[in-house]
């Protein structure tokens, strides 16, 4: 999920033109330059190009300071037909160093997450690269995916992986964040996920039962929250790029 950065592009409003990916949809956007009537108005219309061939405005987006790192970004608010959604277009410290103009689209945690429900879900450690494949599934989803370990983990509450899945077309789509957590009360290592789902944020665990423990396999169960639920000091919710 990139977009690149257009310097003296295909015409005077395009600024930027990559992709975004999802389970459902690979759409190629552009950002074009658009007047700005106040300070908080958008400075750009995201468009895409229908199944008619008719360019559409899909979106708005906005260029964005980060509040600690002081890097730019891009803020971006959309809807291809499937409700609105929002996501960050960041770029890496190799991207920002290189000025490559590439910036990676992050999805953004929504502030209502999905109830757990019924979960089925498994995952499997890799014998090599220090990753995870998985599948979580209910009677609306079912998503195949792999735990890549998170390179630019600089803080304890950034994530220790991201979660992939395939676009339709086979592109990697980030999709969540997961923490390596430990059990205040029993001592058993689990795995925390965030994964946004077609029917929302959902979050679950990944932990060994008796039989499991000491393998590679852990089942997924769903996150209940509550006064005596166990809590690690990584398990943040901030998404890195």
């Amino acid at each position: 999920m990139k977009v690149r950065d257009f310097a003296g592009g295909r015409s005077a409003a395009t600024a930027y033109s990559g992709m975004i990916h999802s389970t459902r949809f690979d759409i190629a956007i552009q950002l074009e330059t658009r007047t700005k009537m106040s300070e908080r108005s958008p400075d750009y219309d995201v468009t895409a190009v229908n199944k008619s061939g008719r360019k559409v405005r899909i979106g708005t987006a906005w260029n964005e300071t980060g509040n600690t790192t002081g890097n730019h970004y891009i803020s971006m608010q959309i809807d291809v037909g499937l409700g609105p959604f929002r996501v960050n277009a960041v770029q890496t410290k190799e991207a920002r160093e290189a000025m490559t103009g590439e910036f990676e689209i992050i999805p953004l945690v929504s502030n209502g997450a999905m109830k757990s429900g019924s979960i089925s879900g498994e995952l499997t450690a890799m014998d090599a690269d220090n990753a995870f494949a998985g599948y979580i599934a209910n009677m609306m989803f079912d998503l195949d995916f792999m735990l890549i370990e998170n390179e630019f983990k600089t803080e304890e509450t950034h994530p220790d992986y991201r979660i992939e899945v395939s676009s339709p077309k086979g592109h990697p789509i980030r999709v969540g964040s997961a923490w390596m957590a430990k059990s205040n009360r029993t001592g058993n290592d689990y795995v925390s996920l965030l994964i946004n789902t077609p029917d929302g944020d959902l979050r679950v665990n990944a932990v060994q039962n008796e039989e499991q423990r000491g393998g590679q396999t852990f089942s997924i169960i769903p996150f209940v929250e509550s006064a005596g639920q166990d809590r690690s000091d990584n398990a943040g919710l901030a998404l890195v790029g």
